[in-house]
């Protein structure tokens, strides 16, 4: 035991497996080679000497625990639940056991038993680091920053100027819109530690929602030794393209990286290459690829398919760096995509022949890390389809089972979700629109790069790219930002949106010739 926690792991391990041969049911010596191949990230070993261990000696709560963080450590969070409740039953509030505990908790999602288990350790070690940290974080998850704050600010009591707390605290201020007060933090987690990743990416986030691109844009290629984004970084052995060199008769090669917004948004920047000469592709996921395929001058591949030859890469998230892109110099000629003819042919035929029609999208991928902020529940918009002055259809994909009940009960809103096949078919749904409303998903992307009246509907700290405390966006000339007045404040929103659509309505009935002016179409 003396050499395991020296270090001497080695020897540990050969002293343990000695014992054993002589006496193959001896619990210290399995206990101890299971913690051993533990440590040294061996878990099919660790695993079998841990249960081989409680064989023995079923009442050690140690083994039982320890066999728990091993089943955790291998993304087995249910099993690791039962044992670190095996291991309670024999050391009942041991406080590293409950912690580990709410960690598997966590895991899974299943946040009111993560708190529940934090704040059981903290009622017995108040100054638990962990817990506090990972309390803060589960309250994040239940989207409730300002109690994450005050967890963290515990933390950072216990743990005074501590990179990763100081970084979780910067967050929670930015999903507060305080964004200010977040780069202190970041500034502060900087100082401990200059090479921390994560906190360079947050304040490039929060640098762009300030609109300083300078630094913002130079700064978010930190992402790429992020946790978050590092699993997502190509290698190639082709030199990657940051806008130093010329591009003119180079191929280059531009890679999606993110989420079917992220690509709508940024393949802009594709034309602008091909216009310096180069030969460009543009690799994007493939529900893009029949809408993308019309870009002018660009070659465009689903990602998977066989790549060609070529000179140069960029991701599409590092195009605006390349390009030195300011506020002033967004390139935002909109439209830059366009609508396949046959599928606006079928969508003709399909949707309402008379009136001004707005298209509708309330909420985006249910696994995005920011969900529960930017989408909205259909409940929440209810009311506007009593009475609509409009026609009002339904683009939403990939329906929650409780947005499909309340579906049932909304008769004047058109739902067409279920036809629409990929992107193509909701380019060619928008071109036919009078106004898109979308919560801040690929749908509201694709409206304004369609060059439609698009009205986007924001959380209170909206994502880096809507800036701050603006109704416009240089991103999209053609949209409208509606913003919520307070966190977590949809009605407000929604208020608004009902004086748009009227608006809408109502131009449509002034354009018409007076014989056919009515009070306007209804769902």
């Amino acid at each position: 035991m003396s050499s395991f926690q020296e270090g001497d792991l080695d020897t540990a391990e050969q002293l343990s497996a000695d014992i054993l041969e002589y006496r193959p049911e001896n619990f210290d010596a399995l206990h101890l080679l299971g913690m051993l191949h533990f440590q040294r990230r061996r878990m099919v070993e660790a695993l079998r000497y841990l249960s081989s261990a409680l064989k023995v000696n079923p009442n050690s709560s140690d083994a039982m625990s320890n066999l728990g963080l091993a089943l955790h450590a291998t993304g087995r969070y249910d099993e690791a639940i039962a044992s670190y409740r095996n291991a309670l039953q024999l050391a009942p509030d041991h406080p590293e056991i409950l912690y580990n505990l709410a960690n598997a908790f966590l895991e899974l999602g299943r946040l009111d038993q993560a708190l529940a288990n934090y704040d059981a350790v903290l009622a017995r070690t108040p100054n638990h680091v962990g817990a506090l940290v990972n309390r803060g974080n589960t309250w994040l998850r239940l989207n409730e920053p300002e109690e994450a704050i005050a967890s963290y600010d515990s933390a950072l009591v216990a743990m005074p100027g501590h990179p990763q707390i100081l970084t979780n605290r910067g967050h929670a201020l930015r999903r507060l819109d305080r964004p200010e007060q977040a780069l202190v933090d970041f500034a502060a987690a900087l100082a401990a530690a200059g090479e921390f990743a994560e906190a360079h990416f947050e304040a490039a986030m929060t640098r762009l929602t300030l609109g300083d691109f300078a630094r913002g844009w130079k700064q978010y290629e930190w992402r790429w030794k992020a946790a978050a984004f590092a699993w997502r970084q190509r290698s190639f052995r082709q030199p990657l393209w940051l806008g130093h060199e010329p591009v003119a008769g180079k191929t280059i090669l531009l890679h999606a990286e993110q989420g079917f917004g992220d690509t709508i948004q940024f393949v802009r920047y594709a034309p602008l290459l091909a216009g310096q000469g180069a030969t460009v592709i543009c690799e994007v996921q493939p529900e893009l690829t029949p809408l993308l395929s019309q870009l002018d001058d660009v070659s465009v591949i689903a990602k998977g398919e066989a790549l060609p030859a070529f000179d140069l890469h960029c991701p599409l998230l590092s195009l605006p760096l390349a390009f030195g892109t300011r506020l002033e110099t967004i390139p935002a000629d909109v439209p830059y995509l366009a609508p396949r003819a046959d599928r606006v042919a079928h969508w003709r035929e399909r949707l309402p022949p008379d009136g001004p029609r707005a298209g509708f999208v309330w909420s985006g991928s249910p696994t995005h890390k920011n969900d529960a902020n930017r989408s909205i529940a259909l409940g929440q918009f209810a009311s506007l389809f009593e009475d609509p002055p409009l026609h009002c259809l339904s683009l939403q994909t990939g329906l929650r089972p409780v947005d499909r009940e309340t579906l049932r009960e909304l008769p004047k809103l058109m739902h067409l979700g279920e036809e629409i096949g990929d992107f193509a078919d909701t380019a060619a749904i928008i071109s036919l629109l009078d106004v898109v409303i979308s919560v801040d998903t690929a749908v509201a992307h694709l409206a304004g790069a369609l060059g439609k009246p698009v009205v986007i509907l924001l959380p209170h700290a909206a994502d880096f790219r809507w800036m701050r405390q603006r109704a416009d966006t240089p991103w999209y000339p053609n949209a409208k930002l509606l913003r919520q007045p307070a966190f977590g404040d949809w009605a407000s929103v929604i208020n608004g949106l009902r004086g748009e659509l009227r608006a809408v309505g109502e131009e449509h009935v002034a354009r018409l010739p007076a014989f056919e002016r009515s009070a306007g179409p209804r769902c």
